[in-house]
């Protein structure tokens, strides 16, 4: 990050997920000013709160990965303040960055703003080609909207903003609520809790047939750094591995990691989400030098330790 090394660099979200990766990511690169702001003191649906922001805090960059968001049942429950958040989050954080002359505004958008049935791998160039799956879609084209704000600024005011599609995380830290998680966390926990309960079986939505694709936390984090430092094009750029796997697979593969013996049982009745998830990602790798290095199941052993180091150190504590 030598270009943004003495600056000031805003991360939203930074105490989140997937944004407490990025801010550490920073502090090792010794990036020393780093503002990351707390929706208890600024709430970013608020325009004046977002002006308020960038004026007191004065960001030559912003990363921004502020949102509302959670897996299937979290979509189908709130539909309407999952697009109205992230829309207003957005929104209205950017025109606030370019009333405060910022340098620089990096977007993280969602690989759900995809069409249902988008010809797999996922190009870029076929964001536009039909409407989301609807469990997600409210989410998926609250974010998308940014993409376009994104490239009407550059038009209108030389605004320089990028827009970046990471495909779905996971990592430590990841969230491991059963009622808000993504179903690799979702997963781990169910697996972890079955082999101590000693259970012969765990439940699971949908069919297992649906795919999808995961990046390692670290990776994004990276990616989304490189793309900060190398790139300024106005088209999104995906951010993956380009790999993808059937839940039924994920699932089998948790179960190895875990210890976890016992059977699973699908719940077809439950909704699978979209049909397929494979992001192509030539174009990371070509405009900022991006390549995922983590491996599924490297990633998982990381991220299974770290949940049974946390639960383990909950159970101590009590």
């Amino acid at each position: 990050m030598r270009r943004w090394k003495d600056k000031n660099i805003m991360v939203t979200g930074g105490a989140g997920f997937l944004g407490s990766h990025v801010v550490e990511r920073l502090r090792k690169e010794g990036c020393k000013q780093i503002i990351v702001p707390r929706s208890r003191e600024y709430d970013l649906r608020n325009p004046q709160a977002s002006i308020d922001l960038v004026a007191k805090t004065r960001p030559d960059l912003i990363i921004h990965l502020a949102a509302s968001v959670g897996g299937i049942e979290a979509n189908r429950k709130n539909p309407g303040s999952f697009f109205y958040d992230n829309l207003c989050m957005g929104i209205h954080l950017m025109e606030a960055a370019r009333l405060g002359n910022v340098e620089k505004f990096v977007a993280c958008g969602t690989i759900c703003s995809y069409p249902k049935f988008a010809s797999v791998p996922f190009r870029e160039e076929d964001l536009w080609d039909g409407y989301p799956e609807e469990t997600n879609a409210p989410y998926g084209l609250a974010k998308k909207m940014l993409l376009v704000q994104s490239q009407a600024y550059r038009q209108q005011y030389g605004f320089n903003s990028i827009f970046l599609l990471p495909v779905n995380l996971y990592g430590p830290r990841d969230n491991f609520d059963l009622e808000t998680s993504h179903v690799i966390p979702a997963l781990i926990r169910k697996c972890l809790e079955a082999k101590k309960q000693n259970k012969d079986h765990i439940t699971v939505w949908g069919s297992g047939k649906v795919t999808r694709e995961f990046i390692y936390v670290e990776d994004a984090a990276e990616a989304i750094l490189l793309a900060a430092e190398r790139s300024d094009r106005e088209e999104p750029v995906n951010i993956g591995t380009g790999e993808e796997i059937t839940i039924k697979a994920l699932a089998e593969l948790i179960a190895e990691e875990t210890g976890f013996l016992g059977e699973f049982r699908w719940d077809s009745e439950k909704p699978d989400g979209q049909p397929r998830r494979c992001l192509h990602v030539q174009k990371a790798k070509d405009y900022f030098g991006f390549e995922a290095k983590v491996s599924l199941r490297e990633g998982l052993k990381k991220t299974i330790q770290w949940y049974a180091n946390l639960t383990e150190g909950r159970n101590h504590a009590e």
